[in-house]
């Protein structure tokens, strides 16, 4: 479970929170998408959740661990696939999924196991003993992906995942994500493919100016609005805050 409670981010000396008085709620088993335009606090509200950033003020917890008082043992709750491609592109698949395997101190014959399984669902078996500099930008992201889960998180976050990728690597991708999902685990992402949102999604929550604007399950927004796609929803809410 991912609980914010009234977490605000302020860079430096603006005047203008990046993230403000966020409250929001992720439970076991729920794939959630976050949405906004750009600038909007996505990010932002990432790395706060996996302690890249430390949150101005509020409370953001972990499986009911504080991610600031207990950095640490909040981390190893969490799988993050960042929306960067920065990768040792030296090491080979293999070597990188051993490298995020000893971080977290995963067991041989388990990572071996675990790798085994992912590489394959995710079509990466032949690719896993190339330097990863060979690899394209999907296939960077796929092996990001296995890295992620090589430990077996209980929360999986991901920002911006479907960039780069093909639609079968994309239809992959959100295949494990509903199974990640199925098995209890809590899913994170933000996107701006809002039809994918609309499909994949248990809850969504849509972020402008750092704020929640909406938070809801598709079927619940699509309700409250009257509008017929969540893409439409969106871009009213979206547009009606700037104007505020």
């Amino acid at each position: 479970m991912i609980e914010f409670r009234n977490v605000t981010k302020v860079y430096g000396k603006s005047a203008n929170p990046s993230v403000d008085h966020l409250n929001l709620t992720v439970p076991e088993g729920c794939v959630y998408g976050f949405l906004g335009p750009n600038g909007a606090g996505k990010t932002t509200t990432i790395r706060m959740m996996t302690g890249a950033l430390r949150p101005t003020e509020g409370l953001i917890t972990i499986g009911g661990i504080d991610v600031v008082r207990n950095p640490m043992a909040s981390k190893r709750q969490v799988g993050f696939v960042p929306d960067s491609q920065d990768m040792y592109d030296k090491l080979t698949g293999w070597e990188y999924l051993n490298f995020m395997a000893d971080i977290f101190g995963v067991e041989q014959k388990v990572r071996k196991e675990r790798a085994d399984h992912y590489l394959e669902i995710l079509e990466m078996t032949s690719a896993a003993s190339n330097r990863i500099q060979s690899y394209s930008r999907g296939m960077k992201q796929k092996i990001a992906v296995i890295g992620a889960l090589i430990h077996a998180p209980s929360v999986w976050v991901l920002d911006e995942p479907m960039v780069g990728l093909d639609p079968r690597a994309a239809f992959l991708l959100k295949e494990e994500m509903k199974a990640q999902a199925a098995q209890g685990a809590t899913v994170f992402f933000s996107t701006h493919v809002l039809e994918v949102a609309e499909k994949l999604c248990d809850r969504v929550g849509i972020i402008s100016k750092g704020r929640l604007i909406a938070e809801g399950t598709p079927e619940e927004l699509l309700r409250e609005t009257g509008d017929s796609s969540l893409e439409q929803v969106f871009l009213e809410m979206t547009e009606a805050d700037s104007e505020q």
